[in-house]
């Protein structure tokens, strides 16, 4: 569980034990600025992770820079041969099975982390310190730990970390945080939200490739010492590898891969991104018992300023709730279907009356012009496209993306303490000085 956070230096080099030769690939003394990229440069993306989600993202950029000619898919990498020859024919580039063979390009400008989340922040930190900017997947990291390195190498390299959670993009959050600034919910209270999924067979349980294994050869080969990286080293296990967000080792389960699409947005709503103070969870596996990870799981996050966060989730139950925010004074429903990756038409503003109809908080009455009710407008984008495109811009500003990663280790922080309070099987606190869960809560 939560341990003691390392200097990154002993960070980066703790994880290494990956059965290759890292002399082969050492990279230079020293950190690298990265190049100075102009108004007309092409930017040059290496994507490592190839597998499915890693293939779409690689794509979207792809076909970004066929639009605008602004970027290109330089080299692809991935532990699994049978994946990067894919994508190295896709995208007519390179193509490795070790992903510091991309890192050290002095041509490469920027990288996609689409690999288990387990590795997330270990390529990501040492892709900035190679002058890279970062576009990552989420969840962000695996542990707290991880997320205050991030967040600290994104301070000393000034180096651009999007996480890929491109619902973030959509307009109703944006709306949603304008008029929460506004002052048009009195006191903020409570925000909820659902991420909820069914299937026959189970989340997660991806088709294995029988023939893909350490001992396969040609296309079938994968570096199974190199894929484990940080994590408990055991023998090879297909479905550990083709599915590995069912494994703690390797993933939050719900809270990492579906809670993060809730917590990430409610941060850009709230106007500023915060830490929880105290968080709790719940939940168990009630349907599928092929997993360590919960297939039903629930949090609850208090928050220092006075407001609360209650989050649901089941793989085996597909029905949302809408995903809202209580104030004192009115409810600010961002979507009423509860799809938070879901394009909404409009946010919608209820007021809070009594039996006679009148304003539980007077003063919102001028603000609402008298009406109880209030849709805004929410304008539609693709999201993936929106997403990748603020982080090709801001790679040219140097200006902080959409979920920079500041925004993104609050969220971040929430759920990777609502996956200890769940295997501990008690309630946590953080101790925002020192980054750590603790039992009681810190000293104000």
């Amino acid at each position: 569980m939560s341990k003691q956070a390392l200097p990154r230096r002993e960070f980066l080099a703790g994880a290494g034990a990956l059965g290759v030769a890292a002399k082969a690939f050492a990279a230079p003394p020293g950190k690298l600025a990265g190049r100075v990229i102009g108004a007309n440069d092409r930017i040059n993306v290496g994507l490592i992770g190839s597998g499915g989600r890693g293939t779409y993202v690689a794509r979207e950029f792809a076909q970004v820079g066929q639009g605008e000619g602004n970027c290109q898919i330089l080299a692809v990498c991935d532990v699994y041969q049978k994946r990067v020859t894919r994508n190295k024919e896709a995208h007519k580039c390179d193509g490795y099975l070790d992903y510091r063979e991309i890192i050290n390009r002095p041509d490469i400008d920027a990288v996609i982390v689409a690999t288990p989340d387990h590795w997330h922040a270990k390529i990501a930190l040492e892709a900035m310190d190679r002058g890279k900017d970062v576009y990552l997947e989420k969840p962000m990291c695996h542990t707290i730990e991880e997320a205050k390195q991030l967040v600290d190498t994104v301070r000393e390299t000034k180096r651009v970390l999007q996480v890929g959670s491109q619902t973030t993009s959509g307009d109703q959050w944006h709306q949603a945080r304008r008029v929460i600034g506004e002052g048009m919910l009195g006191k903020m209270l409570l925000s909820q939200g659902s991420y909820h999924r069914n299937s026959v067979e189970g989340e997660w349980n991806w088709d294995i490739d029988a023939e893909a294994g350490p001992d396969g050869k040609g296309d079938n080969y994968v570096d199974w010492k190199m894929w484990l990286g940080p994590a408990s080293k055991r023998p090879w296990d297909a479905d550990r590898f083709f599915r590995f967000r069912k494994y703690w080792d390797y993933s939050g389960g719900i809270a990492t891969d579906l809670f993060y699409h809730v917590v990430a947005p409610m941060n850009i709503c709230w106007g500023e991104a915060q830490f929880p103070h105290k968080v709790m969870a719940g939940g168990g596996i009630y349907a599928f018992h092929d997993r360590e990870v919960p297939d039903t799981f629930h949090l609850i996050g208090e928050y220092s300023k006075g407001h609360s966060i209650v989050l649901s989730s089941s793989m085996a139950n597909s029905q949302h709730i809408p995903g809202l925010i209580r104030g004192h004074g009115a409810t600010l429903t961002m979507v009423e279907h509860g799809r938070f990756e879901g394009f909404a038409p409009h946010i919608t503003l209820k007021a809070e009356v009594d039996r006679r109809g009148r304003f539980i908080v007077a003063d919102l009455q001028e603000k609402f012009k008298g009406e109880k009710e209030i849709k805004i407008p929410v304008q539609e984008t693709n999201t993936m496209k929106t997403h990748v495109g603020n982080f090709l811009s801001c790679m040219r500003t140097r200006q902080k993306p959409t979920l920079d990663v500041e925004t993104g280790a609050r969220a971040q922080v929430l759920i990777s303490l609502a996956v200890q309070s769940y295997r501990e099987g008690r309630v946590l606190y953080f101790d925002e000085e020192k980054w750590k869960a603790v039992a009681k809560p810190p000293r104000s």
